[in-house]
């Protein structure tokens, strides 16, 4: 039980990769808050964790507005005493939009869910880790945020901000017994796709090259037993980095 009795928030824990990871921290006996804006599929994933002997409920949250940020951390509060380990898991695409097709519209709005929540959530999170001096930030981040064709312009972008995020954040608290480390998954068999609403001919035909290099997709699983190394004290040594899971995407 190698998290027994944390409290952990993970947001987009309805399906894909938090899920994985809500399930995988639970079976590791963490208390886990599920959150997601699609509440009924939050609240399968806290029955499938509950039927395995695990501690979870579901809290409804869009990532892009501050008052359910606000929110999502107040119930982990007030129903666990405190909080551990954040995830800042949820996120959505872009349609790969170079930066010439960008509308504005499109880009605020993957810029305030995969960017502008990380921040909220940590800011947040913070007052309560300072004051026990203690605790876990791990963002979701993306090969997207480390190269420059995986994605569109915004989420390239978004991602590469994560990325900076994190490694400020993971220097300025070190001192403070709080580490900050981002996951920056290659591709994964997760629903992001449905985010997707009108992919960019030009910009997927600049792409499609280096995603034939991709040696395999990988599963949600994959990347939830990173989350769960970054989120143990294994990783105490562990701060203000990126860890790539890819099978070797990147390395070419």
């Amino acid at each position: 039980m190698r998290l027994e009795n944390k409290v952990s928030i993970i947001t987009g824990a309805a399906s894909g990769m938090g899920k994985a990871i809500a399930i995988l921290y639970a079976k590791e006996g963490a208390k886990v808050v599920v959150s997601d804006i699609n509440l009924e599929a939050a609240n399968n994933t806290v029955e499938e964790i509950k039927s395995n002997g695990g501690e979870a409920i579901a809290v409804m949250a869009n990532v892009a507005k501050e008052e359910d940020i606000q929110n999502l951390v107040d119930t982990a509060v007030e129903t666990y005493g405190t909080l551990d380990i954040l995830v800042n898991n949820a996120g959505i695409m872009d349609n790969f939009e170079p930066a010439g097709d960008i509308e504005d519209d499109k880009w605020e709005r993957v810029f305030a869910i995969n960017t502008t929540s990380v921040m909220r959530a940590t800011r947040k999170a913070l007052p309560i880790f300072i004051e026990k001096k203690n605790g876990v930030i791990i963002n979701i981040a993306s090969a997207g945020g480390l190269q420059g064709a995986r994605a569109g312009a915004a989420y390239t972008a978004s991602k590469h901000a994560v990325v900076g995020f994190t490694k400020n954040t993971g220097f300025m608290y070190a001192k403070k017994g709080i580490r900050c480390n981002a996951i920056a998954p290659g591709a994964v068999e997760t629903n992001i796709s449905s985010s997707m609403t009108g992919v960019n001919s030009f910009g997927m035909e600049r792409i499609q090259p280096g995603l034939a290099i991709n040696p395999r997709l990988g599963k949600p699983e994959d990347i939830a037993t990173i989350a769960l190394f970054l989120a143990t004290d294994e990783s105490s040594f562990v701060n203000g980095t990126v860890i790539t899971g890819d099978a070797g995407w990147t390395a070419y």
